[in-house]
């Protein structure tokens, strides 16, 4: 990507689809407009969790990745319906259409969400505001649907302002507003700090940016690994990772800290379960099969473990996913352990050589450890 003092600034648009499965339904079936909707598994179903709510939804508290039985005791008229990932797959290659005549430098992170770099423009524009502008008006009109915008000089930034006037917002944040802006920015809100990352900040005094960019960068990788060098460049607000627009998916994964510790297998077995349909909910999205499943186990003394079992054809089966994690999660012996986090993850989506699959049928129940 060429940097050179012509080009000082990349021009970086970060489209975020609002409530996106929820809203697809709601165009399609009128009955369900301005009512509360949840997508995703049916609260009578076992193991059912949220994939989206509509806006109408979330104002009960209702949030993806919530048990569908929760959200049903949030609001107890809450309309509950299963996902079309055909439909939503449609939709989200309509909108990549729209995309491409803009750049062809498109990174898509969902079927709802991408990068755009469009330092230079298939239609000289120039403006990525008003490209941006464009791309939701087209949106808009061509698929009735609605979608926020963040654009900046680089990813997170633009990735945070999309977030800042959803639904249907547009947010700029230009290269001499960006450091005031990541010194506001509440820690919770920066990339890859989860609840109990944010919680440990919080305990040592740090809530937003202007917090941390008060520690050096060996400070902040002494407290938080890899992940502190990152913290370090991004509250002065340098972030200079490319939009990859051929990226391929190597895994698709989901886990849940929770607020207490989980000390039974009875109580492990039931979070892998809304996990698993998560996981599976996204590799149906994109149509995925996985052929290796990873188990990752944080105890409360933050110790980290992980446990894979990898299998000669792809899967992408809520019964399959479920099994195999509970019984990855068997060979660690949890009784009696203090589990903190739970995560599941699918990879090895390529197909395997018939001389592989060969190979695999005298091992595939091995646990390599």
């Amino acid at each position: 990507m060429d940097q050179s003092p012509a080009h000082p600034h990349r021009k970086i648009i970060h489209i975020d689809m609002d409530a996106f499965y929820a809203s697809v339904e709601q165009r399609d079936n009128p009955e369900y407009r301005g009512k509360p909707l949840v997508v995703g598994g049916l609260p009578e179903g076992r193991g059912g969790v949220v994939a989206t709510a509509s806006y109408e939804a979330r104002k009960f508290g209702i949030r993806s990745a919530m048990p569908s039985k929760k959200a049903l005791q949030l609001c107890p008229h809450a309309l509950f319906v299963r996902p079309r990932f055909a439909a939503y797959k449609d939709v989200s290659q309509k909108i990549r259409e729209i995309f491409s005549r803009y750049t062809d430098l498109v990174e898509p992170l969902s079927l709802d969400e991408a990068y755009l770099d469009v330092t230079t423009d298939k239609l000289n524009i120039g403006s990525a505001i008003d490209i941006a502008k464009q791309i939701k008006q087209a949106i808009k009109d061509e698929l009735q649907l609605t979608a926020s915008a963040g654009v900046s000089i680089n990813k997170f930034v633009a990735k945070t302002a999309s977030d800042i006037n959803k639904p249907d917002g547009l947010t700029f944040i230009g290269p001499s507003a960006i450091e005031a802006f990541m010194e506001k920015l509440p820690v919770e809100k920066f990339f890859g700090v989860g609840k109990v990352t944010a919680q440990k900040m919080k305990n040592m005094g740090l809530h937003t940016g202007e917090d941390l960019k008060k520690l050096t960068e060996d400070e902040l990788t002494k407290n938080f690994g890899k992940a502190g060098r990152f913290y370090y460049q991004i509250v002065r607000g340098i972030d200079n990772r490319e939009v990859q627009p051929h990226r391929e998916t190597k895994s698709l994964a989901a886990e849940d800290t929770f607020p207490y510790d989980l000390t039974t297998t009875e109580e492990m077995e039931a979070e892998l379960d809304k996990i698993a349909q998560t996981v599976c909910n996204r590799l149906q999205t994109y149509q995925l099969k996985g052929r290796t499943l990873t188990l990752k186990i944080k105890y409360s003394d933050f110790k980290q473990i992980t446990r894979n079992q990898s299998f000669p054809a792809g899967f992408n089966d809520l019964e399959t996913v479920c099994a195999t994690a509970k019984r990855l999660l068997a060979a660690t012996e949890p009784d009696d352990k203090k589990v903190r986090l739970l995560g599941i993850s699918l990879s090895n989506f390529n197909e395997p050589t018939p001389k592989q699959k060969d190979e695999k049928r005298t091992d595939q129940l091995m646990l390599p450890f």
